[in-house]
């Protein structure tokens, strides 16, 4: 990387981490403090409040991802991270469930995620970008881990209200970080002769990457349903969950030289498929443990998550940067803004899937129904092609 390049990469990873540190604070706690609200003894409504993130943001990754295109990325960060804040502060402000859940929905809205990764691309040259998106999805990964730890104290501290203001100053800091750390963005893009969106429905292999961030983000979100309680049922009390995601989030990078090597060789589609399969592996595994009755180990637990964030980290970090990469240039941010909006409704999907499945069919039906979608996708995405790196321009 030139240092142009590892500048833009870990500025826009700040930016990732500082909106993606505010969402995973509420997620470990929202279920229990939202019990102190009117309206907390609703389970189908607190858990509507803790899903509407994902639809609204659904809703709006692609017209800002159009939006990046036609009027530029920094604009389009900036804007949807002041959304973020005034939803992060309504949602501070809230005094019932049903407030929490216009905040959540506002939050959504400051949907940033394609026009960041596209500006990513635009900073990048093809043949580091599965790099610079590898600190994206590297730091999405450590602020997960690093949220397990800070929230039950944060919540102790502030409650929700406290929570939702600190991830209104993140949002601001974000705003911050766009205006005076991250290069400037090329003018490239919007220079470039205009293409219709629906060109995109063209290229088969981003539909079956679209299709890839969707059950991903699903299976992640269905998981997380019952993980908790398994580690419970290890022996291992809620507070000290992060000794089991904070290790196997950290060793899993380790697996990243893999995926860069891989790469290199031209067999980022070997890596790709590999990658599916330990997600897949691990769905089986935890369905076996569920409905085999007996009490699951602590290190049982830790080896199963750290063989999941393996292939997890390396789809983040390869997905997106396929997308940049075979999208035609001027629709990278619309290409961008598609891809992240399977990845929204993916969040959607499997936080009411894994509710759904739990409450009604049990833990092995859940985990049952995320490795049936799991091979389904590894079917789908067999015959990917995976374009090559070159070694200059974006």
């Amino acid at each position: 990387m030139t240092s142009l390049e590892r500048r833009s990469s870990a500025s826009l990873a700040l930016i990732f981490a500082l909106r993606m540190l505010g969402l995973f604070l509420v997620l470990p706690v929202f279920a229990l403090e939202a019990a102190r609200y009117p309206g907390g003894d609703d389970p189908a409504l607190v858990g509507l409040a803790i899903g509407m993130y994902g639809l609204t943001q659904a809703v709006f990754q692609l017209p800002l991802g159009l939006a990046s295109d036609r009027w530029g990325r920094k604009r389009v960060i900036v804007a949807g991270l002041l959304v973020f804040a005034a939803g992060s502060l309504l949602a501070a402000l809230a005094d019932s469930v049903t407030g929490l859940l216009a905040g959540r929905a506002l939050q959504g809205a400051g949907a940033v995620s394609a026009a960041v990764t596209a500006l990513l691309s635009d900073l990048t040259r093809d043949s580091v970008r599965t790099k610079a998106m590898a600190m994206v999805g590297g730091s999405i990964g450590l602020t997960f881990a690093l949220a397990l730890v800070l929230s039950p104290l944060l919540a102790a501290w502030g409650g929700l209200p406290g929570i939702f203001s600190l991830t209104c100053a993140l949002a601001l800091a974000g705003v911050c970080a766009v205006l005076w750390v991250v290069p400037p963005e090329p003018r490239a893009h919007a220079d470039a002769p205009r293409a219709a969106p629906s060109e995109l429905l063209r290229h088969t292999d981003l539909l079956r990457l679209n299709l890839g961030v969707f059950v991903l983000h699903t299976v992640q979100m269905s998981m997380w349903v019952a993980v908790p309680a398994m580690l419970v049922q290890a022996g291992l009390a809620k507070a000290v969950h992060w000794q089991v995601y904070l290790p196997a989030v950290v060793l899993s990078f380790a697996a990243m030289g893999l995926l860069f090597s891989m790469e290199r060789k031209g067999r980022l589609r070997a890596a790709l498929l590999g990658a599916i399969g330990l997600v897949l592996v691990v769905q089986i595994g935890l369905g076996m443990l569920a409905a085999s009755g007996t009490i699951p180990t602590v290190w049982c637990m830790a080896l199963l998550m750290f063989v999941f964030f393996c292939g997890f980290n390396a789809l983040e970090a390869s997905q997106p940067s396929l997308v940049s990469r075979m999208a035609p240039a001027p629709l990278r941010g619309t290409a961008l803004g598609a891809y992240n909006t399977l990845q929204s409704l993916g969040l959607f999907a499997g936080g009411a899937l894994g509710g759904a499945l739990a409450k009604w069919a049990g833990t092995p039906a859940l985990f049952a129904s995320t490795a049936a979608l799991c091979a389904l996708w590894l079917l789908v995405s067999w015959p990917l092609r995976p374009v090559g790196r070159t070694g200059a321009g974006h």
